[in-house]
Order: structure tokens, then C-alpha cells, then sequence
């Protein structure tokens, strides 16, 4: 038994059952023993590889992506380029060095964020941007970045963010809660709090008796504080995660150690537990603050930002073997059988602004 799941053991015995998102929340960032604060997840020796852990492709189109849409909203200065959750630091350190090929004025004005909670994950950025010529700032929330326009990326952030789950009983839906069996192991239990009809996904009427829907209030109030600074101050937001377009009823939590699903009840602490991002209710967040809310799979956005393209220049002065590698990423981050169509991205930005790959508010 982990550590942290002798404490969660002790505490559901004190204080009784846990609500889903409130036991994700320990297994993920409880200060002492939570995934986040006592391992370095990412990558082969890890537990999950993300995209820019794949190529360098994908950090070169989401800067350029930034870059079109500063130049879009007339090229503000002072402005702040930040990324939030920001894994290993290999995302920001590829868009640093596009940016700087892109536009030196931008690249030496800007003021560079990284907004990262685990002081762990923070000392292993710092060690990946060592070499960068930019000052980086370090931030735990948002709301420390300066009063200015924000370019804000974040790969892989929501699925982080806990979420509530219901069980379908009786008429009526009930939380599910992590409570303990009569061998005192950790059971999934539907317990009393039940949740408004009018949050529930269109097909929730037809569910069967114990089907689960997932919501999420506390992805809601992260993207509604990001995109109220970006209404308030100017600015856009690309946010790449896997998920669905559409809320539907579904169990998506999930555990994944070395590269591997397992029980999500486990091994709390030591592995990382996600579920998928319901896209559509971040976008109608975005909109109430008057702004665009723009949808799209990461292979079209990808295939749209010319990956196939920069693919192209990359292996042009390479052997066999590395154009190999290179097509092989291309398929991993943007084909339709690997992250291109399980990913989606939500583009935020001012209204009316057309910005490649998205023409139209959608």
C-alpha cells in the first residue's frame, strides 16, 4: 500500500467517503506524496510521452500560431507569453527558439511565464531553459502575470484538473464517491449528493442504471479566469488536450503508470490519473466572456499549420533513417489512428479575428 493511500484509508475511515475530484486532487498534488510533487512523469522513463517529448515540429507550429496572432491583434507591446502547466519545459523551449527566427522584436520584448505548481516540476524546467537568452518568470497562478496582453498555451492541462462524477440510480443521479469496502479497500460508491438536470448532457435521459457523467466545475473556473484576463487586457489562448467536442455520458478517469492503464484506485500518488476534457462546455465559457471560441482535432490544427511542410524541410538534409523518424512522428502527433483525432484544440481569441487554421467562429 502507498503511503498516500494508507492516508486517504485513514482519512475516509475519520471523515467518511471521498467525492471523485476531491481524491484525484490528493492523488495529484497532495504536497507530501501527490504524483505531481514527487515524480518527474514525463517521457520514456516515465509514465506518458507528450507532444513535444515527440518533435520538435510541435512547439515550431504553436509558436508560429502565437506569433500570427500577435501580429494579428496589432502586434502589442508589452506582452506576455506564458504557458501553463508546463511539463518539462520542452514546449516553451522550442517556442522560444522559433520565436526568436521569427521576430527578435518579439522574442526580446516579450515577457516569457511559465505557470507551474510543483516546485519539483519548476527546478526541472529551470534546468531545460538553462541555455535560453530570455528571462523566464516563474508564477503559481495566473494571477500573478503582469496586467498586459497574454499569448497563453497549455498542452495536456485540463485532463489534470479533477472533475465531479454522477451515477446514474434510481431516477435520479447520485455523486460517486471513493469509499471503503469490508476489507477496508479503496470501492467506488454512489453517495448522497445528487446534481442539476440542467448540467447533465443531452442523452443523460436515456442512461441506463449506472451509467456516469462527469463534470467539472473547477476546469470551468480555470478557463473562466484565463479567458477574463484575455477579454480584459487582450490577447488569445491554445489549449491542446485529449477529449471530445461534444458531452456525452461516459466514465473516462483513468490511470496510467509506465506507459500502461491500471486501476484507477491502485496505486494513489503513483500514477496519473486524467479524464477527458469536454471541449464544448471550456468554449461556451470562452464565449460568455465575449470571445471566440475556435474547435478543432490536433491533426487538422497540425496539418493545417503546415507539419506536413516542416516535416519536409527537416528531412531534406537527413539519411533514411532520420526522414523515417520524422514521417513516423508526423503520423504519432497528427494521423488519425494516433493523437490527431483523440486530441482537440480550443483556440481563444478576440472576436472576429481570423487566424490560420481557423477562418470562422465556430
Amino acid at each position: 500500500m502507498t503511503r498516500l493511500k494508507t492516508r486517504i484509508v485513514d482519512l475516509i475511515e475519520a471523515l467518511g467517503p471521498l467525492p471523485v475530484n476531491e481524491y484525484m486532487a490528493m492523488c495529484l498534488f497532495d504536497p507530501a506524496d501527490g504524483y505531481y510533487t514527487t515524480r518527474e512523469p514525463f517521457g520514456a522513463a516515465g509514465d506518458f510521452v507528450t507532444a513535444p517529448e515527440i518533435s520538435q515540429m510541435f512547439g515550431e507550429l504553436v509558436a508560429v500560431w502565437l506569433y500570427q496572432v500577435w501580429a494579428a491583434i496589432g502586434r502589442p507591446m508589452p506582452v506576455t507569453t506564458a504557458e501553463i502547466g508546463p511539463g518539462r519545459g520542452t514546449l516553451m523551449k522550442d517556442m522560444l527558439r522559433t520565436l526568436s527566427r521569427l521576430d527578435p522584436v518579439l522574442a526580446n520584448g516579450a515577457a516569457f511565464a511559465m505557470i507551474e505548481t510543483s516546485p519539483r516540476l519548476t527546478e526541472i524546467q529551470k534546468q531545460t531553459l538553462g541555455a535560453t537568452p530570455f528571462a523566464v518568470r516563474w508564477h503559481e497562478t495566473i494571477d500573478t502575470l503582469p496586467d498586459q496582453p497574454l499569448l497563453i498555451v497549455g498542452n495536456e492541462l485540463f485532463d489534470a484538473v479533477p472533475v465531479r462524477q454522477f451515477v446514474r440510480a434510481g431516477t435520479g443521479w447520485r455523486e460517486r464517491m471513493v469509499g471503503l469496502d469490508d476489507e477496508d479497500e479503496l470501492r467506488f460508491f454512489a453517495g448522497a449528493g445528487s446534481i442539476d438536470s440542467a448540467l447533465l448532457p443531452l442523452d443523460a435521459a436515456e442512461a441506463p442504471q449506472g451509467a456516469i457523467v462527469e463534470v467539472a466545475p473547477a476546469r470551468t473556473a480555470l478557463m473562466a479566469a484565463i479567458a477574463g484576463r484575455i477579454a480584459r487586457n487582450g490577447g488569445a489562448g491554445l489549449f491542446l488536450d485529449y477529449g471530445h467536442l461534444q458531452p456525452g455520458v461516459g466514465d473516462t478517469l483513468q490511470a496510467l503508470r509506465r506507459h500502461d492503464h491500471e486501476d484507477v484506485l491502485a496505486n494513489p500518488g503513483e500514477a496519473d490519473l486524467t479524464s477527458h476534457v469536454d471541449f464544448a462546455a471550456l468554449a461556451a465559457t470562452v464565449r460568455a466572456h465575449g470571445l471566440d471560441a475556435h474547435l478543432s482535432t490536433q491533426g487538422n490544427f497540425l496539418l493545417g499549420m503546415g507539419i506536413l511542410e516542416r516535416a519536409g524541410r527537416l528531412g531534406a538534409d537527413g539519411d533514411q533513417a532520420a526522414r523515417d523518424k520524422i514521417t513516423g512522428d508526423v503520423e504519432r502527433l497528427a494521423g488519425p489512428q494516433a493523437m490527431g483525432e483523440l486530441f482537440k484544440v480550443l483556440a481563444v481569441l478576440p472576436r472576429g479575428v481570423p487566424i490560420r487554421p481557423f477562418a470562422t467562429a465556430d
